[in-house]
């Protein structure tokens, strides 16, 4: 008759079990406290987040804005964007036709590849301006003063619910593209409280002279 040892074998493998599932001492003889990760994974260093890359910035400034955009794109910039630097808020659609005048960061320096570079740009027949226009920022609870700014740059700058009247102050004429006239008067008036109610704008083409 054979002598079966099951039980035994059972017993002796659950404390192979145990013993492997219990972490090891270290050389002071203590044992680490749980989770603590072994030194296998801490030296492989593949929970660290690598540090951003950088690149010398070009100074694109008096290139044209497609050639500014094309060389950025070569230095490894990738996040490009560009507004209007007279602040009227025109859309850069054909970049060939526009220049840069300004670029945020400036050019030179070392900079992390993954910033926005702003370049600010005029139409190629136009005179850069001696300071960047910033673009349209959202009114406070007061009326600013929009007299001599463009009419589209106004229009973005109110609340998208805003009743908005704009009216042409020389003829009667249609004020179709908002981006080529700008403010003559408007009501109500600076420094006025805004709660929701209509404002009012006279404009002249860009050229022109308010009355």
């Amino acid at each position: 008759m054979r002598t079966h040892h099951t039980a035994g074998v059972l017993v002796a493998a659950a404390a192979l079990a145990v013993t492997g599932c219990t972490p090891q001492a270290d050389g002071n003889g203590k044992a680490p406290a749980p989770g603590t990760p072994s030194p296998t994974a801490s030296a492989t260093g593949a929970d660290r987040t690598p540090g951003a890359k950088t690149a010398r910035l070009p100074d694109l400034v008096g290139k044209g804005l497609q050639t500014a955009q094309d060389e950025a794109q070569a230095a490894g910039f990738h996040a490009l964007t560009s507004h209007d630097a007279l602040g009227r808020d025109r859309l850069q659609a054909l970049d060939r036709n526009w220049k840069v005048c300004s670029q945020t960061p400036p050019g030179g320096d070392a900079v992390d590849t993954g910033a926005t570079i702003d370049f600010g740009a005029v139409k190629l027949e136009e005179t850069c301006p001696a300071v960047d226009a910033p673009g349209p920022k959202p009114v406070g609870s007061t009326m600013p003063n929009f007299v001599g700014q463009g009419m589209k740059a106004v229009r973005a700058s109110l609340p998208s619910n805003a009743s908005i009247l704009v009216r042409d102050a020389l003829e009667n004429r249609m004020v179709l593209q908002e981006s080529n006239w700008k403010v003559c008067s408007q009501d109500p008036g600076a420094g006025t409280r805004l709660n929701g109610q209509p404002v009012a704008f006279t404009v002249v083409k860009t050229d022109e002279t308010c009355p």
